[in-house]
């Protein structure tokens, strides 16, 4: 038999030990891929149910004033009524690790003058109360109601001033073309473009965004908890931190049409799924022709 003739009987065997397997490895490793990404998580209700005596009782712009027409966003003013009831609370959960008056021990720091928004997103979370201070707080269940939350929120703040006040997003008067420009430039960064979170150096990591709250993340953006930078109102005006809002606000339904989710974990990852699935389907392509040649 020709040298010709030998190979090509060998061709088909080739086929079949190598290049056959191989796309079917391709294959199975990308749809193992889609069916590993973290999928978008669901939004929490921002309209609580449960305010009881305790809770919201007038909307109010940065600084205090009262808001006249309403802008974009607006803030709670707390009822002093509730300090009370507040300081039993956080006697009872907070004050083993942040002291009798939020002034802070070796286990927590001094809570004194950062204002409602910062002790409301930290509690509204499930961030706090933390079992072990050493590690990076998370966002769970919250272990309070809203009135108790607000409640607590209005004790720590009646101790020192200082702070923003709870903010209330209009995200009818906000802009989502300009919130995705502002995240880009200020967030993606960490949080990655389609809000999924990321690591970070020393263990850190930035987390989702697809569970906070409207109310939520414009305190996180005025506050800066963690490693996060606080923009405060001579960085981004309230229009702006909207904007970003209804942005992120966004990421977690967005307009899929045309492609494919994939768990909305960003182009990196995504150009990597195609990649894999790509060339899964040109090898498994190519035997088939192969094939229907011989």
């Amino acid at each position: 038999m020709s040298i010709e003739r030998r190979r090509a009987a060998k061709l088909p065997n080739l086929k079949r030990r190598v290049l056959l397997p191989a796309a079917v490895g391709v294959a199975a490793a990308g749809i193992t891929t889609l069916a590993l990404l973290p999928q978008a998580g669901a939004a929490q209700s921002n309209n609580p149910s449960d305010l009881g005596n305790y809770g919201y009782t007038g909307s109010y712009i940065y600084g205090g004033t009262p808001s006249k027409g309403g802008g974009p966003i607006t803030y709670e003013k707390l009822n002093p009524a509730s300090i009370p009831y507040g300081k039993t609370l956080f006697l009872e959960n907070c004050s083993t690790c942040h002291g009798v008056e939020a002034q802070g021990t070796t286990r927590a720091p001094n809570l004194q003058g950062l204002g409602a928004a910062t002790i409301d997103f930290w509690v509204s979370t499930g961030r706090m109360p933390l079992a072990d201070p050493t590690v990076q707080a998370v966002q769970k269940p919250p272990r309070f109601s809203r009135s108790q939350t607000l409640a607590i929120d209005a004790y720590v703040s009646s101790l020192a001033p200082g702070g923003p006040a709870i903010p209330n997003v209009n995200l009818t008067l906000a802009n989502l073309a300009q919130g995705e420009s502002l995240f880009s430039t200020n967030c993606a960064a960490c949080h990655t473009i389609t809000g999924a979170g990321d690591a970070l150096a020393s263990g850190v990591f930035a987390p989702s965004l697809m569970a906070a709250t409207t109310t939520q993340i414009a305190e996180a953006v005025r506050t800066g908890p963690g490693n996060m930078p606080r923009f405060g109102p001579n960085t981004l005006t309230d229009q702006q931190v909207a904007d970003v809002v209804k942005y992120v606000d966004y990421l977690k339904a967005p307009n899929d049409r045309g492609g494919i989710a994939i768990g909305h974990v960003g182009p990196v990852t995504e150009g990597f799924v195609g990649i894999i699935i790509g060339l899964g389907t040109v090898m498994l392509a190519g035997l088939w022709i192969g094939g229907r040649a011989k």
